[in-house]
């Protein structure tokens, strides 16, 4: 019920387009945090339409805000902000982000099942799907090594942080005080949160997300 709930006031907030052409991807957007995916369908008329979904995950410009922008056939059809239910012929488009990418670009037909769209070539997830498909091997290795670094850094933060939390008066005197057997050096908890949030947006490239690994990167 929260479910249908939470769908439908993200369809509420949906706007209609005004018709500008979709822009190109361009090299330096996987930098700045854009992604663009993209999905054919048959319109009611019986003719293939491809539809794209435009994300800039940093937030707009103007104010900040995170909104996925539809375009049908190259052209702004709608938009919301997200997390945003967006629909189009036999279900709709579900667009949410995390702090460094999308999470979850899906289409989900009114039966209930879900395909994910397919990113655009030029963008950040294109091109590590392309390594996936192309170098597999070196593929999973990268994926290895982002979780590991995203596992360390929930143990190391969560351990760190501990201590200080069971200073609390009250914890202090219904559960005692926690020494932290480890203390790191500033440097390296600067390192070791840059190697998680570089993990974290390889998983984002990947539209991987799990709330607790991710979080050491967000």
């Amino acid at each position: 019920m929260l479910k249908d709930w939470r769908r439908r006031r993200a369809v509420q907030r949906v706007k209609g387009g005004d018709g500008r052409p979709l822009k190109p991807f361009r090299w330096w957007q996987v930098i700045t945090g854009r992604a663009l995916l993209h999905l054919q369908l048959t319109g009611h008329d019986g003719r293939p339409v491809v539809y794209s979904v435009d994300v800039r995950y940093h937030g707009d410009g103007e104010d900040g805000r995170v909104r996925a922008r539809l375009y049908r056939d190259g052209r702004h059809h709608a938009e919301s902000t997200v997390p945003a239910v967006l629909p189009v012929e036999g279900g709709a488009i579900e667009v949410a982000t995390s702090g460094v990418g999308v999470k979850r670009c899906h289409y989900v037909t009114h039966d209930g099942v879900a395909h994910q769209l397919t990113p655009d070539p030029r963008s950040g997830e294109g091109r590590r799907a392309g390594l996936e498909r192309n170098h597999p091997g070196a593929s999973r290795m990268i994926g290895a090594v982002s979780v590991v670094l995203l596992l360390v850094g929930v143990g190391l933060n969560l351990v760190q942080l501990l201590e200080p939390l069971s200073r609390i008066p009250p914890i202090a005197e219904n559960i005692g005080v926690f020494v932290s057997p480890i203390h790191l050096p500033l440097w390296l908890n600067i390192a070791l949160g840059a190697a998680a949030a570089f993990a974290s947006w390889e998983r984002a490239l990947r539209l991987r997300y799990h709330w607790l690994l991710n979080a050491a990167g967000t």
